[in-house]
């Protein structure tokens, strides 16, 4: 999708200015349209194998969300024991949920019991899981030596990074299985995200020749991380594309062996970063010598990409002033008490200001920051300088938004605290 045209369906300037006027800013503005369009693209691959698609709810896990994908047939990818149960607080059936997850959760037991399924992603978390349900099923990620992401912090693959069991241990890995009576049913692999197509198609291969350890195996899942194209010039990963070509690979083998493997992705940012805005208010315009600031009521306390991975993000003052009206170059920062506060950074730079050219900017203009639906609100510093965590809204298929999370009240803030 074009950036500019991720804009169009929802967010003219007099519906910015309504919601604005009606719940404040920052507020987080979703399209149920565009979600639906994602989830769609990415279902509408049907490759005979068989497909699943799970959403990565650590990219967004309001409750409206999950529970539009739910309906549209999507299985959920949690990352943590919270967002298992969180899913299931949301309506997902239980079944429907896979946890691979860096730290195992107190309630395990509990979650494997209703119906969870689970991948383990170290040689201890198989052997306690081995001890505690013996017998049963289990996935297992692999790191397989190599990995690829937008920026370093976004590649999970390869020596570097402590997600998956090492390659290199998977005999040990089987024979731990076996030691507990273990089926092992799923191969987990996911090298990053934004990885390019050269580097994912290769954990695509290797995936096929790690099916060979393991006969039991009935499910392959490649993980998430396609490419989403927020900026203009940037890319869209083509998942028809490349869901086709992990199909290609699944189909000789199963043409050699006999074996039919189910296919799994689980993208995140694919189905919702162009489907959020941030709404924003302009709080001050300044200089300091030559270079011009424009200071928002939002900042890292909601869109933490900048200045941790130095992502960049399109935006849009609203009203957009008329052509010949001016414009000027402005570095935004948001109201952190923090240098490294950014809107506007150098591409997987972060905390590195830079100027974008912007129509002439004045305090109390609206701003518009697209690119936001996916890790911006799930990742955000909340209640930095105490600021609250912003309200969320929905814009339903019949163009009127609703509010589906309510802004945070200070006292929400505070009420777990003890004298």
């Amino acid at each position: 999708m074009r950036p500019v045209a991720m804009i169009k369906p929802f967010m003219d300037c007099l519906m910015s200015r309504g919601i604005a006027t009606e719940w404040g800013t920052p507020t987080f503005v979703y399209c149920e349209d565009l979600l639906r369009e994602a989830a769609g693209k990415a279902c509408d691959t049907l490759p005979t194998e068989g497909l699943t698609v799970r959403y990565a709810m650590k990219a967004n896990p309001v409750k409206a969300v999950l529970r539009l994908f739910d309906a549209m047939g999507l299985h959920i990818d949690a990352s943590s024991g919270f967002e298992a149960s969180r899913a299931m607080k949301a309506g997902v059936e239980p079944g429907r949920i896979l946890l691979t997850t860096q730290e195992l959760p107190n309630n395990l037991g509990e979650l494997i019991g209703k119906g969870v399924a689970f991948d383990a992603c170290s040689l201890r978390q198989l052997e306690v899981y081995g001890m505690t349900f013996r017998g049963s099923d289990v996935g297992l990620r692999i790191n397989p030596g190599f990995g690829n992401g937008h920026s370093r912090g976004t590649t999970v693959g390869g020596p570097y990074a402590p997600f998956g069991i090492w390659h290199e241990e998977l005999g040990e890995a089987r024979r731990i299985a076996e030691s507990h009576g273990l089926t092992v049913k799923r191969i987990h692999l996911h090298i990053g995200s934004g990885s390019d197509a050269v580097t994912a198609y290769r954990a695509s291969r290797f995936g096929v020749e790690m099916l060979s350890l393991f006969s039991e195996v009935a499910v392959l899942n490649l993980g998430g991380g396609f490419p989403v194209d927020r900026m203009t010039g940037e890319q869209d990963s083509g998942i028809r594309e490349a869901v086709r070509r992990y199909a290609i690979d699944l189909s000789v083998f199963r043409r050699d062996t006999g074996r039919h493997i189910r296919l799994e992705i689980e993208p995140g940012a694919y189905l919702v970063a162009n489907a959020g805005i941030l709404l924003a208010t302009v709080k001050d315009v300044k200089r300091a010598g030559s270079r011009k600031f424009i200071i928002i009521d939002s900042g890292m306390t909601e869109i933490m990409r900048p200045a941790f991975y130095g992502a960049l993000h399109p935006i849009w003052i609203c009203p957009p002033q008329m052509i010949g009206h001016g414009r000027a170059r402005y570095t935004v920062v948001g109201h952190c008490c923090e240098s490294s506060d950014l809107i506007t950074t150098r591409k997987r730079a972060g905390s590195v200001p830079v100027t974008r050219e912007l129509p002439l900017a004045s305090v109390g203009d609206l701003m518009l920051i697209g690119g936001v639906g996916a890790y911006c609100d799930s990742m955000s510093a909340k209640n930095y300088n105490s600021f609250p965590e912003a309200a969320e809204v929905m814009v339903d298929l019949d163009g009127k938004p609703r509010l589906i999370r309510r802004r945070q009240t200070l006292e929400q803030m505070t009420q777990n605290e003890l004298p």
